[in-house]
């Protein structure tokens, strides 16, 4: 669906939200391929840790929740790199909780930095893919956003609406050139799902994430998920209806 990739060497890619996690791995793994990176995240010190594996990256910290701040960057990045070939958006934030422990402010919060950016990044980098007629963008969304999962009475909705918007990507820029990528990881062991306090089935390291979802870019996929003994149950959970999927949740992860 996408345009394989035969080689990462020379390949100019920008990824916000490299400091730590997934994005961290994917930025090791893809200087020791041979592209020409740029990291971005709020924080320079850890961008910097992660750039310091290879004279290939550069570094570029800003707040993506800071709409002016986005032009800013993406210059910066240009100046170092030119146009990026690929972006991938792979910042997040997570906090379990239960429906009756939401407020508002911290939803709002939330939804900033895992939809609200991605909106800021697109508006950003489209204008000089669309001219260019080629680039990639890829959302980190996640196997959360496949149904309404407990503990993830925000960061649910977030992915869900990254997924339902790499759909709309993929159908508006395929026919002018465009490659788009949404990416669902299972659980994946970082500082975000350290906050669970239940089992994790199939918990990947980062390094196994990046590695699944350059395999999956690679190969030109658009859906990207992973560990697939794990999404391939949720898929197929997804077409229960929904007495018997509200069943399996109460009896396996143990609801009250």
């Amino acid at each position: 669906m996408n345009t394989p990739i035969a080689s990462w060497r020379g390949l100019r890619v920008w990824l916000i939200g490299a400091s730590s996690g997934i994005g961290a791995a994917l930025a090791q793994q893809l200087m020791a391929a041979g592209a020409i990176v740029s990291l971005s995240a709020r924080r320079e010190l850890p961008l910097q840790q992660v750039a310091s594996a290879s004279g290939q990256a550069h570094v570029m910290a800003f707040d993506a929740t800071d709409s002016a701040a986005w032009p800013r960057a993406y210059q910066t990045v240009c100046s170092k790199m030119g146009e990026p070939d690929l972006v991938l958006f792979c910042a997040a934030d997570y906090r379990p909780e239960r429906i009756w422990e939401v407020s508002a402010e911290r939803a709002g919060q939330t939804l900033d930095i895992n939809l609200i950016s991605a909106y800021r990044a697109i508006e950003t980098i489209l204008p000089a893919m669309l001219q260019r007629g080629k680039g990639g963008i890829g959302l980190i969304a996640s196997v959360a956003g496949y149904m309404g999962l407990p503990n993830a009475s925000v960061y649910g909705p977030s992915k869900a609406a990254l997924i339902n918007l790499a759909e709309i990507l993929y159908s508006d820029l395929h026919p002018k050139g465009l490659d788009v990528y949404l990416i669902n990881p299972g659980f994946v062991r970082t500082s975000l799902t350290a906050k669970n306090d239940f089992s994790m089935p199939a918990l990947q390291t980062p390094e196994q994430a990046a590695s699944a979802i350059l395999h999956g870019i690679a190969a030109g996929k658009f859906e990207i998920h992973f560990p697939r003994r794990f999404t391939q149950m949720l898929k197929l959970t997804q077409f229960l209806p929904y007495r018997w999927r509200f069943a399996l949740f109460e009896r396996y992860l143990k609801l009250s």
